[in-house]
């Protein structure tokens, strides 16, 4: 099994920052893209930052200049750093990763990728 286990969200007022963490366990063999998804209720879970396992970023545009993705592959963590937080960033984060996992605990047979997300984390920005 795999999992993916975020912590970092909270309230916090309109200017601040968060940090967001997500770290992948279990019978991994390959951790390939991962990302962080946001979801208000009655929309679509839309992306907002995503880094390669060779750390090419991309970022939605609202987030540019703001947002920061990085990920420890020796932890297999992702992280997001959010800075001058606005109002309208509030929203439920997931944490997604592209992951290749091992056929069973110990052994070494990778199976074909696929893709995994966290349990979710709540961000609330005060105005």
């Amino acid at each position: 099994q795999v999992q993916l286990v975020e912590s970092g969200g909270g309230l916090v007022q309109a200017g601040g920052s968060l940090r967001l963490s997500c770290a992948a366990s279990g019978s991994i063999f390959s951790i390939n893209a991962m990302g962080w998804y946001r979801q208000i209720p009655g929309k679509q879970r839309e992306l907002v930052a995503a880094i390669t396992t060779g750390g090419s970023t991309n970022y939605a545009d609202s987030v540019k200049g703001r947002f920061t993705i990085s990920r420890d592959n020796a932890k297999n963590t992702v992280y997001l750093q959010m800075n001058s937080l606005k109002a309208e960033d509030t929203a439920v984060y997931y944490c997604n990763a592209n992951i290749n996992p091992r056929r069973g605990v110990g052994i070494s047979i990778r199976e074909p990728a696929r893709e995994y997300w966290g349990q979710g984390t709540q961000v609330t920005v005060s105005s």
